[in-house]
Order: structure tokens, then sequence, then C-alpha cells
């Protein structure tokens, strides 16, 4: 099995005493992660144990109180056992399960959890595990790990040592960036080599994985719920009305909140947040939206075109430039944008010290609809990049 580059990351916190929560979306390899992880410790003869919470039985029996862990894994040895917990948000309370077994067995027990989706972490952790857990957030596949799925590892090294590209190697290179920005990142998807099948599998997973969380959060209108999605990946990239698409779908403003959040939650969409100088007006103003992964945006817009056909190839390479940038920050709250009221915009502002405008083709640039950004802001430095500088930043 394929190596993640966060897998020393979580190595590294064994020795600890701190609950391990591995989180994200469905299917973006925390099981394998998991089960790899106890495979290490198995050869290094610790004692492990693997439970998975889609089992009924077993989460039936962790429900009745958090003691009934040792009905299944109590070995009787003085030695410490690590514990893996597979889609732990499935418990009636995770909360008070993590923060019993930590207090009373810390010595004795290390737990390695995996929760899907943020949604369940709001609803269900009431005591916020404060000193107690370390939280990995476990992305899809960043191109260098793609590459490495990919079988391509030779090309991979020269492309990270020297950031070029071999002459000979270049239509394999494109072919690879092409199909990474296509299909999206998620590792069952990369190793499938059919595109066809790719696609075939993107639209059932998409559509399962989303009505699943429907069912979970306990969105009552199916329906509404997948055209509000459907919206908002045909406004990729542009400001959030809310107002707007509650009339739109004819339901409650409210209601339309709460299908964001869950989407945001279940790690399916991400909203930015404009930059101002005035914090007071910056979380006021609309957020601009981005798709977390690009397999689901386009399985609802049913297209899979390559990039350079599309019409809308520049939201498209914007919510790529997103993602990209979201690698390397770590967190959206950093990546911001901003609009004046002319209408004139910088598409991404992070740490609040650098600002980029995306553009399909530099050619596109009018430098003074920046001027008064540059004028405003002589610390942040601007840059205008497009597609063909999109490998600068993989």
């Amino acid at each position: 099995m394929k190596i993640r580059k966060i897998y020393q990351n979580i190595l590294n916190e064994i020795d600890n005493n701190l609950i391990l929560l591995l989180i994200w979306a469905r299917q973006v390899g925390k099981t394998t992660l998991l089960k790899q992880i106890k495979n290490y410790l198995d050869k290094k003869d610790v004692k492990t144990y693997f439970l998975n919470l889609e089992d009924p039985d077993i989460k039936i029996l962790l429900n009745i109180h958090p003691n009934k862990l040792f009905e299944i894994t109590w070995s009787g040895s003085e030695d410490k056992q690590v514990i893996f917990i597979d889609e732990i948000q499935y418990l009636d309370n995770p909360t008070n399960f993590l923060k019993y077994i930590f207090d009373e067995y810390k010595d004795n027990i290390k737990l390695i959890v995996s929760w899907s989706s943020s949604f369940y972490i709001d609803q269900k952790f009431k005591d916020s595990l404060i000193w107690r857990k370390k939280v990995f957030n476990i992305y899809t596949l960043d191109f260098e790990e793609f590459l490495d799925f990919k079988d391509e590892n030779e090309l991979k090294d020269i492309f990270y040592k020297t950031r070029k590209i071999p002459t000979l190697q270049k239509n394999l290179f494109n072919k690879l960036l092409d199909e990474y920005i296509t299909y999206g990142w998620y590792p069952e998807i990369v190793l499938t080599k059919d595109n066809t099948k790719k696609i075939e599998r993107l639209y059932d997973y998409s559509f399962d994985y989303i009505k699943k969380d429907i069912y979970e959060a306990k969105i009552q209108d199916q329906d509404k719920f997948l055209n509000l999605l459907k919206i908002l990946a045909n406004q990729t990239g542009e400001l959030i009305n809310m107002n707007e698409l509650a009339n739109t779908l004819w339901l409650s403003q409210p209601t339309i909140e709460k299908y964001i959040y869950v989407m945001q939650k279940s790690f399916q969409i991400a909203l930015i947040k404009p930059f101002y100088s005035n914090i007071r007006k910056e979380l006021t103003k609309m957020p601009k939206i981005y798709f977390l992964d690009l397999w689901i945006r386009n399985s609802l817009l049913r297209n899979f075109d390559n990039i350079s056909s599309r019409i809308d190839k520049w939201p498209y390479l914007e919510n790529i430039f997103f993602r990209e940038f979201l690698f390397k920050q770590k967190s959206w709250d950093s990546i911001k944008f901003r609009r004046t009221q002319a209408q004139n915009e910088v598409d991404f502002i992070l740490n609040e010290s650098e600002a980029f405008e995306i553009k399909f083709d530099k050619k596109q640039v009018k430098e003074s609809k920046y001027k008064v950004f540059k004028e405003q802001y002589k610390n942040i430095k601007l840059n205008y990049i497009s597609f063909e500088e999109l490998m600068n930043f993989l």
C-alpha cells in the first residue's frame, strides 16, 4: 500500500499520551492510515487492537459504557496498548467515551481514532478535549503524492528537486497534470487506471457520500440540498448570497445556512472570508465558495472535460489554486479575498502578506484595476499567475 506523507507525522506522536484524531471527508484514506500504523506497531511487538464502529455489535457494546472496551481489547498485560477506532462519530457520545478512557487509562492505552465529517465534532464534542487530543487533517492527495500513487517516482524526484521537467517527459507530465486536475485527488480514484471507470465511480461516490451526509445530518429535503449543491457548483469562486439562494430554492434563509453548514462540515465546500482592515466588516460581508475536491463539483456539473476546453475554465482554475494554497496553508482561515464596491477584486490574500490574482492567460491582466489595492496595501505583494504557472505551486 502507498504511504501518505502524513504517515510519519502520526508515528512521531505515538509515544505521547494524547488521543490522535484523524479527520476529513469519507474515502480520503483514514482507515488505510490506521491499518498501516497498526501493521508497523505489530512488527514492533506492540499490543494493538482495531475496532470499526460501522460494526453494530461493537457500537452497541461501547455505547453501554466506555469500560466495555475491555471486553474486546483488555489483555491483562501491563504493557501499553494502542487501540485504533475507525468512524468513532457513530458512538452516541464519543466525547464522553474518549475523555473517560483518556482520564482513566492514559498510561496504559493509546487511542488513535478516525472521524469522518467535522459536522459530528460540532454536534457531539460537547467538551473540547483540550490537552487530551491532537488532530490530523487527512487531506486528499497533493500532486507529489499523486505522482507516487501513479508510480512515477523518477519524474516526481526530478520535478521536486529541480522544479523542472525534462523535455522527454514533458508530454507525460502534462498528461498526469491534466488527470490530477480533472478527476480529483481521492486515493482510490487515482489508482483507477481507466478514465471511463474513474468517471463511473466518481458519479456513484459523489451521490452516495453526499446522500450519506444528508441522512446523518437529518436533512429532510434531500432534493433541495442536492439542488443547492449544484447551484454552488455553478457559482464556484463567486460571492454567496444566502437570501438570494433562499428565494431561488423557496427555502428559508436559516435552512440555506444549515445546508451550507453541513456541506462545510462534511468537507464538500469551503467558504473564504473577505479581507478588510476593519474586522467587523470582514465578518459581515459575503464569503466566496470553493469546492474541496473537484470530483464532487465535476460530478454535479457532469463535466470532466479538459480545463482548456471548458467554458468555466477561469473559476475552475481558481478552485485548483485554492486547493494548492490550502495544502500549503493547512487552513482556509488564512486564505481571504478582496473585493471593492466598484467590483475590483483580488482573488486570494494569504496571511495578509501576499496576494494572488488568477488568470487563465496573463494577457487578461489589466493592471489599472489593481492600482488602488497596491496603493492601499503597499506591504502586501500582488502576484499575477496563470495556468502555465500552476506547476510552480504544486
